[in-house]
């Protein structure tokens, strides 16, 4: 992908071939995106959330009809098979849109709370209002699901939104774009800005009223340090090293499965990849070769019935070969796949397990996102946490052990925004379940009721009838010193006398009105 007269144009990783030019959004047109946003914000935000959820629903009815065209795009613009851009990219982001159209208004509606017994007579409740425009930056490895979800929660909590797909998947970018078009959402509600790292920037610092970014820790930094210039709140979604702790009483053969899949799903360009498998010693050796087995079995390609695609930026296949050649160095072994000194030219590498693998590697302590997956034994339940929590990252993980009490036990050691027992990434694609990343991982939380309140305000109300002609603790402050005391030391105790304390408070009452 690059940038030519203006245009991205967008190359299919799997064949290299030029499958579409998408005409680049001018900087000098950021302001007037951001002018146009601001200036239909307040008729957004003023329907209601049943209003909001119909241009949803009809979102929903449009990709729909278009779901088969919709896969292909992404297809084509990633290099991804058919089948993973459907159930990874699509399946999540209809099952958003139902859950959101299900529970927004709940979520997001007057929350009474209790008042204590010291504002007596009055009501207290918690209302959500949206923040103004936010600005979603997204990712080229699932370019449908991770743009669409934050946007379509930033809208149904009543912002209007300002899309920056990745630059390396513009043809999607422009998919997003026209679907929106197409379920008739209100001019400048949602507007997708085409471009690079330049137009990233140039959108970043116009001042938007919240940032949503999935993305690398590199960049999420960068972001980070201009939001905190201009005190815009973030949610940012980065990187991960996820281990998976295999016990030896675990169902191997499920688990080798699963292994497979969780590293090589998307050619292993996931933040939630598994990207370090650490075996029990005693079945190290029978586990390997059970994970050599199913890679085995596997099959690249572009056609409907092949399990793997290509990889999708040329910038991220060279950081697998480094990773490879670094580990091969220093002794690791390759139980399956090449060296890179055997690889071809294309997109496609391959599925590569090695194991004499050490924590200090960088496979071991850097993200990979590439189909590379590194197997180091452990000999006790203290140690498989300890090899675990060792890296700077803390997204994702899993247990396997047909113990629950000990797989819960060390799924709770970890420190990881998620945890999986017996099972790998599914937690992602549950929406009643909040995502996000520990350490460098990332900072908040998305999905779930939070994934709908970080794009809103929270405001705190306090109601009073005003009948009354005053407050007990407002002036004059004279003799009520002594009954302070005797209404906070009855309050306050560990036994309440509630009769002393409604005696107290009464005389409070009492002198506020004298």
């Amino acid at each position: 992908m690059h940038s030519v007269n203006r245009k991205l144009t967008a190359i299919s990783p799997a064949t290299g071939k030029v499958i579409a030019e998408i005409e680049e959004t001018p900087l000098s047109q950021v302001s007037e995106i951001y002018e146009q946003a601001r200036a239909v914000f307040p008729i957004w935000s003023d329907l209601s959330i049943s209003e909001r959820i119909t241009y949803l629903k009809k979102l929903k009815e449009v990709m729909l009809k278009e779901l088969e065209n919709i896969s292909a795009v992404i297809s084509e613009g990633t290099g991804k098979v058919k089948t993973e851009a459907l159930t990874a990219d699509l399946m999540p982001t209809l099952d958003a849109i139902d859950h959101i159209s299900r529970h927004a208004e709940s979520v997001l509606k007057r929350k009474r709370v209790k008042t204590p017994l010291l504002l007596f007579g009055k009501k207290s409740y918690i209302e959500y209002f949206p923040r103004g425009v936010v600005l979603v930056i997204s990712p080229w490895n699932y370019p449908f699901q991770l743009a669409m979800v934050p946007v379509i929660s930033a809208l149904a909590s009543g912002n209007t939104v300002i899309l920056k797909p990745s630059e390396v998947t513009p043809l999607v970018g422009k998919c997003i774009e026209d679907l929106f078009l197409k379920a008739g959402f209100p001019e400048g509600v949602v507007q997708v800005a085409h471009g690079g790292k330049e137009l990233g920037a140039a959108l970043t610092k116009e001042k938007p009223d919240y940032i949503f970014f999935t993305g690398s820790v590199r960049t999420g930094k960068i972001i980070q340090e201009q939001a905190a210039k201009d005190l815009i709140p973030t949610t940012l979604e980065l990187g991960g090293k996820d281990p998976m702790i295999i016990f030896a009483d675990a169902n191997l053969e499920r688990a080798a499965k699963g292994a497979v899949w969780a590293a090589f799903t998307n050619s292993g360009q996931v933040c939630m990849s598994a990207e370090r498998v650490y075996v029990e010693r005693p079945v190290f050796r029978k586990f390997v070769e059970l994970v050599k087995k199913e890679v085995e079995a596997l099959r690249h390609g572009t056609e409907e019935d092949d399990d793997i695609g290509s990889m999708t930026f040329p910038a991220q296949r060279e950081i697998v070969r480094e990773q490879l050649e670094e580990a091969l160095a220093a002794g690791a072994i390759i139980e399956t796949g090449k060296p890179p000194s055997e690889w071809d030219d294309g997109m496609f590498l391959p599925l590569t397990v090695v194991s004499n693998v050490h924590q200090s590697m960088k496979i071991i302590q850097e993200e990979t996102f590439g189909p590379l997956l590194p197997i180091i034994p452990f000999d006790s339940e203290d140690e498989a946490v300890k090899l675990a929590n060792d890296t700077k990252y803390g997204l994702n993980g899993s247990v396997w052990s047909r113990d629950l009490a000990k797989a819960r036990r060390v799924a709770s050691k970890l420190i990881s925004g998620s945890v999986v027992i017996n099972d790998v990434i599914i937690n992602f694609v549950n929406h009643y379940l909040p995502f996000g990343g520990a350490k460098q991982s990332g900072i908040g939380r998305y999905h779930g009721e939070e994934g709908l309140k970080i794009f809103c305000h929270e405001k705190a109300v306090v109601e009073n009838s005003g009948n009354r002609l005053s407050e007990v603790h407002w002036y004059p402050y004279k003799g009520k010193y002594p009954l302070y005391l005797n209404f906070f030391k009855s309050y306050f105790s560990e036994k309440r006398d509630w009769i002393g304390i409604m005696k107290s408070y009464l005389k409070l009452m009492k002198k506020s009105r004298d």
